[in-house]
């Protein structure tokens, strides 16, 4: 990784000469994918490298980590090559010799070569496309996901509550916007006369109620539950905005959250002994927090920086990546890839993480420098991993509700969509026995 900070760094135009002679050349070796700042399209690199571990394909590849920043060894077929072309990502042909040269440059170095075997099966939760709720606002992961074209499926309550989502269907889940603790995302204050909030509210009451369940937090509570299980059994959960910080809320407040949620919306809630309540043995990455119960206030609890900068330019957002040791912690390493060592912040309602909140057992991928609060962590549980990114968008400073989503295609390079897509990646990884 570089010292250098990114500020929406755009690669010029594609080497489309390299791209055809490649296809149309000789067959070499391997294909080497550099993640470095030649890369074309960083984001469709991730795609290509999934689409070859595909079935039938499964074909071999490697993640060099921390060489040139990441990049990917594929085997060198027609197909891939032309795959890459379809993809306008930038593949080099290497041979045997050459590969044996590079490997010998990471072993003497704070590099690595992991194993990548088969594409992960990946879901992300979110209501169903029948539904008739369309959220006003976008997903970056699915965005992440549509652009370099990773398949995934949706899925929602009903699925994580009767045992759909397990580590057999599904490797690896993804968390958004949800609220969990039933609260309908804090947006009564804003947004309550507005229909997209009214039909919001109506949803997921109705199914609450289908499901068999009084109301919304006691059903989103046990779905709270289901998901610290699946990640229990082998499952890999990553997240971002409100769904970390409401996650461990829910799990928290089980028996108490909701005897303040329930209550009607336009009453401010108020227990003097609600903190007592709280059982930060539940939780996955948080402890020692207090709540914000108040439906006006825009604020879950005190994990999150409740007066960011507002100002994209001024730079105090900005988080700075950890360096791991690639042989000894590879996991970290591989979650933390990317062609520069600080990477632009943005906002969401959920904006960082107060870092005197975090669990022992959370690692620090990334911080905002100067500061109390981190960005991007990542901790295991019993089989599985869980990792946490906040903030809305990596590519739009301050997204608003109803703006219009962003265009991923003018941000192939975006440092931010990087990490998202390490996540989607490392459940490929090969499971290897740490040094000792």
């Amino acid at each position: 990784m570089t010292g250098s900070s990114c500020r929406r760094f755009m690669r010029p135009a594609l080497c489309v000469g390299l791209l055809a002679l490649l296809v149309g050349g000789a067959r070499a070796d391997w294909l080497l994918v550099p993640m470095d700042h030649t890369q074309a399209d960083h984001l469709r690199a991730y795609g290509l490298t999934f689409w070859t571990l595909q079935e039938p394909r499964e074909y071999r590849a490697e993640w060099l980590l921390n060489y040139r920043s990441g990049a990917f060894l594929l085997e060198d077929r027609r197909d891939v090559r032309g795959r890459a072309l379809e993809l306008g990502v930038i593949v080099e042909s290497v041979s045997d010799d050459d590969v044996r040269a590079i490997k010998n440059i990471i072993e003497d170095a704070n590099m690595d070569v992991v194993i990548l075997e088969k594409a992960p099966k990946v879901a992300v939760y979110a209501p169903p496309d029948d539904t008739p709720l369309r959220d006003p606002w976008d997903d970056a992961v699915k965005m992440a996901l549509e652009y370099a074209e990773i398949p995934y499926d949706t899925v929602w309550d009903e699925q994580l509550l009767n045992g759909t989502l397990n580590i057999e269907e599904y490797d690896w889940l993804h968390l958004h916007h949800e609220d969990f603790t039933g609260q309908h995302g804090k947006f009564y204050g804003a947004y309550r006369n507005v229909s997209w909030y009214q039909q919001r509210v109506m949803l997921f009451e109705v199914e609450a109620a289908r499901l068999g369940f009084p109301s919304v937090p006691r059903e989103k509570g046990a779905v709270a539950q289901a998901i610290q299980a699946y990640i229990a059994q082998g499952g890999f959960v990553f997240a971002m905005c409100s769904a970390p910080e409401t996650l461990d809320i829910a799990l928290a407040a089980k028996g108490g959250m909701v005897d303040i949620v329930e209550q009607p919306l336009d009453r401010t809630p108020i227990d003097p002994d609600f903190a007592a309540k709280l059982d930060y043995d539940r939780t996955l990455a948080f402890t020692g927090f207090t709540l914000r119960p108040d439906p006006i206030v825009y604020e879950f609890s005190n994990i999150d920086n409740p007066t960011p900068d507002m100002t994209p330019d001024a730079g105090t957002e900005d988080f700075k990546l950890f360096e791991f040791s690639a042989k000894y912690d590879p996991i970290p390493t591989m979650l933390t890839q990317c062609h520069v060592a600080e990477v632009d912040g943005f906002l969401g309602q959920t904006t960082s993480f107060r870092r005197s909140l975090l669990r022992n057992s959370v690692v620090v991928l990334g911080d905002i420098s100067g500061s109390a609060y981190v960005k991007y962590i990542h901790a295991k549980l019993q089989k599985g991993t869980f990792t946490y990114l906040a903030g809305h968008d990596p590519e739009d400073y301050r997204h608003t509700v109803g703006e219009s989503a962003t265009q991923l295609e003018l941000h192939k390079n975006s440092p931010g969509y990087r990490l998202i897509l390490n996540n989607v990646l490392f459940p490929a990884a090969k499971e290897r026995p740490h040094k000792t």
